[in-house]
């Protein structure tokens, strides 16, 4: 029996994007092709998948699984007697959250009221047991460090979705795309770029309420959101492969307003794209994309068809139409001097 990989996706809970992202870095390739050229899984691919899953859940990265799957240590019965231990681990933290719930519901059948530090031990018993399931416990304490650095800027991201979903605008709309930009680069500076982390928090943050702050964003916000990322994905996957993101570097947003804020003066005052000034900043936003894509010419090139083709992706861009003209008549003048330089750049907003 062979299944498509609709059908995969549907038995096993995972996505159809996931499953074509662990084919397309080598983790998971389906064993066999349909006439019409449609994955085909087999019950060897299902075992491979069950391993893959759960040494996910037990913590280790994408990165290393694909190793660790041919040694002896990634044997399936190695895998699932880990498997079977991590899941005692969690029967047990289970057991005692259920102990301390139940008593708390004594004591309010009896007409009693629990005191604060029962309330406390609780609800950090319950954290801990949502968060475990989907995370090692050094990646829980990187992602901790990591909040330091983007807590300020999730509130006024969260309120300006908010009050988009307010006015009623469509999920799908190009006037989300901006926001779903930020959010989508706000997530990779969270979780260190890494496409593994994304998905594991999602799906913990969607099926664990207990693990939400309180201050968090609510569930039908998320839900906005990640239809408006789930738009720019879809147009992102019709031109790179699911493994071109972790590649990416991160945007220099900053830097690329910088420079679009400063073409825009240039080409207001008239000065040709030829122009000493206007050459020197083409220059620098060639090195900044060259350094975002990897120094890869071919990754480069397929984010510029897909900024070029798709306006999802241009809804989001830091540089107006006109001054971007401008930018590639310059980049076409610096490129006529001097061949070497990275591929020139539509776009930089298309990650």
């Amino acid at each position: 029996m062979l299944l498509k990989v609709g059908e995969l996706a549907r038995h096993t809970g995972l996505t159809v994007r996931t499953l074509h992202h662990y084919d397309a870095i080598g983790l998971l390739a389906p064993s066999a092709r349909s006439e019409a050229g449609y994955r085909l899984y087999g019950t060897a691919d299902i075992g491979r998948l069950h391993a893959i899953q759960a040494l996910r859940l037990l913590g280790l990265p994408l990165a290393e699984i694909g190793g660790l799957l041919g040694a002896e240590s990634g044997s399936l019965p190695t895998i699932i007697a880990r498997q079977i231990a991590s899941l005692d681990q969690q029967i047990a933290q289970a057991t005692a959250l259920r102990e301390r719930l139940g008593l708390l519901e004594r004591r309010l059948a009896e007409g009693g009221q629990p005191d604060m530090k029962d309330w406390l031990a609780t609800l950090a018993q319950m954290t801990a047991y949502g968060r475990y399931r989907y995370f090692s416990p050094a990646e829980i304490k990187s992602l901790m460090a990591n909040w330091n650095t983007v807590a300020d800027q999730w509130p006024p991201l969260v309120a300006d979705v908010a009050a988009l979903m307010a006015r009623g605008v469509p999920a799908d709309a190009l006037e989300v795309q901006p926001l779903a930009f930020r959010w989508m680069n706000l997530m990779g500076q969270w979780m260190d770029g890494s496409f593994d982390l994304i998905t594991r928090w999602g799906e913990m943050y969607r099926r664990e309420p207990g693990v939400r702050r309180a201050d968090g964003p609510p569930a039908e916000l998320i839900d906005y959101i990640g239809e408006a990322i789930g738009v720019r994905m879809a147009a992102l996957l019709r031109h790179l492969r699911t493994d071109d993101f972790a590649r990416l570097g991160k945007p220099p947003e900053e830097e690329w307003r910088r420079l679009a804020s400063e073409l825009t003066a240039l080409q207001a005052r008239g000065l040709p794209p030829g122009d000493e000034a206007v050459q020197a900043i083409a220059l620098d936003w060639v090195r900044l994309f060259d350094a975002f894509t990897a120094h890869d010419p071919a990754l480069a090139e397929r984010l510029m068809r897909a900024m070029a083709a798709e306006p999802v992706l241009q809804a989001a861009s830091v540089i107006e139409p006109a001054v971007r003209g401008y930018l590639l008549q310059a980049i076409a003048v610096l490129r006529q001097k001097d061949p070497k330089p990275a591929p020139q750049p539509l776009d930089p907003d298309v990650a």
